[in-house]
């Protein structure tokens, strides 16, 4: 008995077809405990059986901990070749692309990744610099406010226009303290978590012989909890698989968590507005 024939044979109808859409665009509406890993692995495994190279699926997910098990049940049903593919978070893949290629960015392929506690240390610096007491505006309310610019891929230099243009004296202590935090961030060759996603869409926007190899690269293109995906992250998406035009998104609107680091759910609901010809799959 085939591989394909024992994947096929555990799904349901709708987990099937779900992994029988090997090319275009599939949108998949999979709630909590509807089989939704098992079909992301079983369709990695069945895009193998169909022509499909380890290292031209791209796969994408938003914690540690869903990677970490995508992984696991790949190695257990494909061996060695399941290291070949590109299953880990948006920020560890952006990571591995800004090893390889940010240098044309300013940074060494060693940069630093700041975690929140050095985030916290250079703001706090950033302050005391610009005389911006924390009873007047909090270290929390800064990394937040330009946490929220950057998943909106705004510049400092947007963001201090804008604060002029509305004359908010608030805004432009902000802006004053993220232009500083951003300069201290390239001086140390580093980058916070934020910035491993916007660097990214600089890296592939500005540089068409990057962004061309990518997308070169990854011929198929999986996301899972797309409802969490910000404007960057959806941009990243976007790029990566315009060539081929396959793209599979999991998610369930209900299931929207990440609300509060800037995720829009707007981009699973408006999908099929995006891609017309997208195969819907609940």
């Amino acid at each position: 008995m085939s591989v394909e024939i024992d994947l096929l044979e555990g799904l349901n109808r709708e987990q099937r077809e779900a992994v029988e859409a090997t090319e275009g665009y599939v949108r998949v509406i999979a709630g909590a405990g509807s089989g939704k890993t098992r079909v992301l692995t079983y369709k990695i495994a069945y895009l193998l059986e169909h022509g499909y190279e380890p290292w031209s699926i791209l796969a994408l997910t938003f914690t540690n901990k869903a990677a970490a098990e995508l992984k696991e049940r790949l190695e257990k049903m494909l061996g060695e070749e399941a290291k070949d593919i590109w299953a880990s978070t948006f920020h560890s893949s952006c990571v591995r692309i800004l090893r390889r290629d940010g240098e044309v960015l300013g940074y060494t392929k060693h940069f630093t990744i700041y975690d929140s506690d050095d985030s916290k240390r250079l703001i706090k610096e950033c302050q005391r610099q610009l005389n911006i007491s924390d009873s007047v505006i909090s270290y929390k309310a800064i990394i937040g406010e330009i946490s929220r610019a950057k998943d909106n891929l705004i510049t400092p230099e947007e963001y201090e226009k804008k604060a002029a243009a509305e004359k908010d004296s608030r805004m432009l202590k902000i802006a004053s303290a993220y232009k500083m935090y951003q300069s201290e961030l390239k001086k140390a060759d580093a980058m916070d978590f934020d910035d491993i996603i916007v660097n990214t869409v600089n890296l592939l926007e500005k540089y068409s012989d990057v962004r061309e190899y990518y997308q070169r690269k990854f011929k198929y293109v999986l996301v899972d909890e797309y409802q969490d995906t910000n404007e960057a992250q959806y941009i990243i998406i976007k790029m990566l698989s315009q060539k081929y035009k396959n793209i599979c998104v999991v998610g369930d609107i209900d299931q929207s968590i990440y609300g509060f680091r800037g995720a829009n759910y707007q981009n699973i609901m408006n999908f099929e507005a995006d891609y017309p010809e997208a195969i819907v799959i609940k």
